[in-house]
């Protein structure tokens, strides 16, 4: 039980590994996979000193920030957010352009009035309310590209490499909306059950991980 648990709390760290050795097998991507492909080895190197911090690897010496992890997820956050609205950029789908190239705009707008209100590296949780904006606007983003797949009835809607990031980033931000919204109350009420939440986080990344390996495992040609 503690090895499966242990697993758990790492999976933000080697589940990442699962597409980067696709990615080291197929180096030819499409173009619009550019900012995922970033976005996999930036989370890497994020998550792997976010989860170093956890076990309190640094000495006490260290700086505040060396014993602290939430204001690394508010990077992470940052740069999935920045990203994925590149990835959707990039696809050149003809719906919204205007939308698609202003959100991430408001999106930058919205996150420096919000940390000049909060703060960027809260030492009792992370800012759960802030992912869980993250997380909506991610799945509007989904939703839209699945409209415009259906709306163009292509055969191939349901195959390539676009359609299996955009379907593990669904189930991430579907998943894990729910469990940004309510992670802050269940830590005031019962931490266990908070923690227990965080796990559901988890296994929504290693999903999220399996469909871009799948992404970069796609087939693809000039």
């Amino acid at each position: 039980m503690k090895l499966f648990q242990l697993l758990i709390d790492w999976s933000e760290v080697w589940a990442l590994v699962i597409p980067m050795l696709v990615l080291a097998k197929n180096r030819r991507q499409p173009k619009h996979l550019s900012p995922i492909i970033l976005y996999v080895f930036i989370a890497f190197f994020i998550n792997f000193f976010a989860d170093l911090i956890s076990i309190h690897i640094f000495p006490i010496s260290c700086s505040k920030y060396f014993h602290e992890n939430t204001y690394l997820y508010n990077i992470h956050t940052i740069v999935r957010f920045g990203c994925f609205s590149a990835f959707f950029i990039l696809l050149k789908q003809p719906f919204l352009k205007t939308w698609k190239v202003s959100v991430p705009i408001i999106f930058l707008l919205f996150t420096i009035i919000y940390f000049y209100f909060e703060k960027f590296a809260n030492p009792d949780h992370i800012s759960a309310d802030f992912l869980a904006t993250e997380a909506f606007i991610l799945l509007i983003y989904c939703l839209l590209y699945y409209l415009y797949k259906l709306k163009t009835e292509n055969e191939k809607s349901l195959s390539g490499a676009d359609f299996y990031v955009v379907t593990g980033l669904s189930v991430y931000v579907v998943v894990n909306f729910f469990v940004f919204l309510f992670y802050v109350p269940m830590i005031v009420s019962d931490r266990g059950l908070a923690d227990n939440m965080w796990n559901i986080h988890n296994v929504g990344f290693i999903i999220l991980c399996l469909f871009l390996a799948k992404a970069f495992n796609e087939p693809y040609a000039d």
